[in-house]
């Protein structure tokens, strides 16, 4: 694999994740605005763009691995960077939306 082919790569990498992130936040305000079916149907738009931003890492992981991946560069740090991020956004999106949800029950009793 040539740079031209990693960067090419690592800029699908980024796109998906990217992706994912914004579903994530886009859930929590979804949550905050009381629609949480819209919330979870967001992280789970949100999960599939991450796997295929996963799936992407996965080979390039799997080529060094096997040889045909030698080099590294910034792209595939600030890849795999984004890819961390939007762990992160998921997990505290998925938080978020539970105390939203518990705020919404416990405003229904007042």
């Amino acid at each position: 694999m040539n740079m031209e082919e990693l960067v090419a790569v690592c800029f699908q990498i980024i796109t998906y994740v990217g992706t994912a992130r914004s579903c994530f936040v886009n859930a929590v305000q979804s949550a905050k605005a009381g629609k949480f079916d819209e919330a979870e149907s967001l992280i789970k738009q949100g999960d599939e763009a991450f796997v295929e931003g996963h799936r992407c890492h996965a080979d390039l992981i799997a080529k060094e691995a096997g040889g045909e991946l030698t080099a590294s560069s910034m792209m595939l740090m600030h890849a795999e960077d984004q890819m961390m991020s939007a762990e992160g956004f998921r997990i505290i999106a998925e938080e978020f939306i539970a105390v939203h949800r518990r705020l919404s029950e416990v405003e229904k009793m007042k």
